[in-house]
């Protein structure tokens, strides 16, 4: 049986520059990861469309299709992690990124080591950290109307299935195995990227948390759920009343 420190994982690079590509090629496929190539945006869905992608790094300055409409048609059907390359380096540019199911924003010029890096972290969180072994049977998490099923990695509100990216499933399944613990902000991006927190990753966090409190808050501007901590963190309130 193949386990997963066995399997080779395979990384889609949608990307119009040959000379990023062949670079990125060489440094991923030295680590051991199997990699295809997609020189626009049409392309690389048609082949995530054939084969069973693991990682996709997505440029955003595309033809035919650019990254951020193919993230949006990716997370329509598609649950991988996704890192987003990109020469725009605004605030506004990487939170639209994030906004669209994104897991990570890298701007260019970029070393490839830290590619790499971002690459092999996103792997390790997703299919190995966050995942149950299939043997094991994890019981969902209850609070409120909120249950979240870990074997499945699959959330439900009042019986009623909310889709969520890699990224808004850890944070949440971290807050929900702990209700009422406050998590400072280091010790959640820490966990979820499994890389040091930096004061700029402040906005990445805030991003995702923004986007879980709209999927399962009745009213975001007012959450009972995820509540911020201030000077410190967030926590997930643990008290019944709070989903009732």
């Amino acid at each position: 049986m193949v386990t997963e420190e066995d399997r080779v994982y395979c990384v889609l690079i949608a990307e119009d520059d040959p000379d990023i590509c062949q670079l990125l090629s060489l440094y991923l496929e030295n680590e051991g990861y199997q990699v295809r190539i997609a020189n626009d945006g049409e392309e690389a869905w048609a082949l995530i469309k054939k084969e069973a992608v693991d990682f996709g790094l997505f440029d955003i300055m595309m033809p035919r299709l650019d990254g951020y409409a193919l993230l949006k048609r990716v997370r329509k059907e598609y649950n991988f992690p996704i890192l987003l390359l990109s020469a725009k380096d605004t605030d506004s540019d990487k939170i639209l990124g994030l906004d669209l199911g994104a897991d990570d924003y890298l701007t260019k010029p970029f070393n490839p080591l830290e590619v790499v890096a971002r690459v092999r972290a996103g792997l390790r969180r997703f299919y190995r950290l966050g995942s149950t072994p299939r043997e094991a049977k994890e019981m969902p998490l209850t609070l409120g109307r909120l249950c979240l099923f870990p074997n499945e990695m699959r959330l439900e509100k009042e019986g009623a299935a909310i889709e969520l990216t890699p990224t808004e499933y850890k944070i949440l399944y971290m807050l929900m195995q702990s209700p009422g613990r406050v998590y400072t902000k280091r010790q959640i991006y820490e966990r979820i990227y499994g890389d040091s927190y930096f004061e700029g990753d402040e906005n990445t966090l805030m991003v995702h948390i923004s986007n879980l409190r709209e999927k399962i808050e009745d009213n975001p501007r007012k959450p009972v759920w995820i509540k911020t901590v201030r000077g410190l963190g967030y926590k997930i309130d643990k008290t019944e009343e709070a989903g009732a």
